[in-house]
């Protein structure tokens, strides 16, 4: 385990972007019961550790995919993230919605790409990647080659493996959710007896109550 991926989550954890509660479950979007809370807008409110994330996206850009030629940030969450880590790399960045807009240029990656240009997807999490895919889709029919997808967190889940290896698209994340665990158990923020709890979920989350 890298001391990067450490640092990381235990930011996450000392600003409560990350949140975990498996006496009191929260309740996602999708209607699923989790343990877990992710929301990684936080990190944009302490500079120190969206210091760390920007510096810590920018490296791993490089050491696994050089220089592309853009940055692309998944709307909403990854926007800031991606303009920060093109900023520091100086290269170009475009953002790309859920969906086409329905009204002005119905655009739906707003910015400058050219195809054939090499993209890295900047996402701020990923559940079962079906939203984050959905980027990757539409910088394809766009014409770029997309290299890969960097995203701060991941849940770990089975089926967002399986859906990044059908898309033939790489996934790597800052940090993951076996991390954050072995944090959360070391600095207290959860009791031993309540990893069980965590574990069972993570098989299991969209039947886990």
């Amino acid at each position: 385990m890298s001391d990067i991926k450490k640092t990381i989550a235990r930011e996450l954890l000392q600003i409560k972007a990350i949140k975990l509660s498996p006496a009191n479950p929260f309740t996602w979007a999708s209607g699923w019961k989790s343990p877990i809370y992710c929301d990684n807008r936080k990190i944009l409110s302490y500079p120190k550790t969206r210091n760390i994330v920007k510096q810590a996206f920018a490296d791993k850009v490089k050491k696994l995919y050089g220089m592309p030629d853009v940055i692309a940030g998944v709307a909403t969450g990854a926007i800031a993230h991606g303009v920060l880590v093109a900023e520091l790399l100086d290269i170009p960045f475009v953002y790309v919605r859920s969906s086409s807009k329905q009204h002005g240029l119905t655009n739906q990656i707003e910015g400058k790409l050219d195809k054939g240009q090499k993209v890295v997807v900047i996402e701020d999490l990923v559940s079962t990647g079906g939203s984050s895919l959905k980027a990757v889709d539409a910088l394809r029919n766009a014409g770029a080659e997309v290299l890969g997808m960097l995203a701060i967190f991941s849940y770990g889940f089975d089926v967002a493996e399986e859906n990044f290896a059908k898309a033939n698209c790489k996934l790597d994340t800052l940090t993951d959710y076996f991390t954050l665990i072995e944090m959360a158990v070391e600095r207290d923020y959860v009791l031993p007896e309540e990893i069980k709890t965590l574990q069972v979920w993570r098989k299991n989350p969209e039947t886990w109550a």
